[in-house]
């Protein structure tokens, strides 16, 4: 009897165990769903700005290629002062950073869930990466563009976080053709670069709202 009732007790305590780690399992699945949805709308407007910032390169460049520069010096001082104004993508990693560190993968039980939430942290990552590398392109940017644009005319530029373009059309500090073409070319690549950024962050888009639709559908989630 004694025995018995022993085994019932560790039967009880396992089983309550077990529920405890299916509510904590759960708790993390709602809290994980509720940072993809921040980072969806986060991905939204990421991309609506990169969508801009695509077309101010083309005006750019094609104010830089015009044979009267001065022509068009307004807009190339307005549109060059925005080239160095971006802003990168932060994934809320807060559950995440919590399932690693505290060892919460393992409560999981579901494994096409956890291999989702590990493949989407991966894929966050390398965003982070080309971010990262794009940075180094912005500093090819500034070097140039410092030589391009008179620094007394950018200075009357900025209102707060806004760049309003200058009076008239001023005069670029240099209009040295080779150096217009090196301009032009890293201005390229900045394009290259946000138009890849473009296609991952539409692609991880795609992947959050498919996670997010598959986790509360195998965790009955509203």
């Amino acid at each position: 009897m004694l025995f018995l009732a022993v085994f019932c007790g560790f039967l009880a305590e396992y089983q309550l165990e077990h529920i405890i780690e299916q509510q904590r399992e759960k708790k993390y699945i709602i809290s994980f769903v509720e940072d993809l949805k921040i980072d969806t709308a986060s991905m939204t407007i990421y991309l609506q700005a990169k969508k801009k910032k695509i077309v101010s390169y083309d005006s750019l460049i094609h104010c830089l290629s015009a044979g009267n520069l001065n022509q068009y010096s307004q807009a190339i001082y307005f549109y060059g002062r925005q080239l160095t104004r971006f802003s990168n993508f932060f994934s809320i990693d807060r559950t995440i950073k919590q399932l690693k560190n505290s060892g919460g993968l393992r409560l999981i039980k579901n494994q096409n869930a956890s291999d989702s939430i590990i493949a989407y942290d991966m894929a966050v990552e390398r965003i982070y990466g080309t971010q990262t590398r794009q940075e180094e392109e912005f500093k090819d940017i500034r070097t140039i563009s410092g030589k391009i644009l008179h620094p007394l005319v950018l200075e009357t530029m900025v209102d707060g976080e806004n760049i309003i373009p200058p009076t008239g059309n001023p005069p670029l500090r240099s209009a040295n053709k080779e150096l217009m073409l090196d301009f032009i070319y890293d201005i390229h690549q900045l394009k290259g670069s946000d138009a890849l950024n473009m296609v991952r962050m539409g692609r991880l888009k795609e992947r959050a709202t498919g996670i997010i639709l598959f986790l509360k559908k195998e965790y009955h989630l509203k």
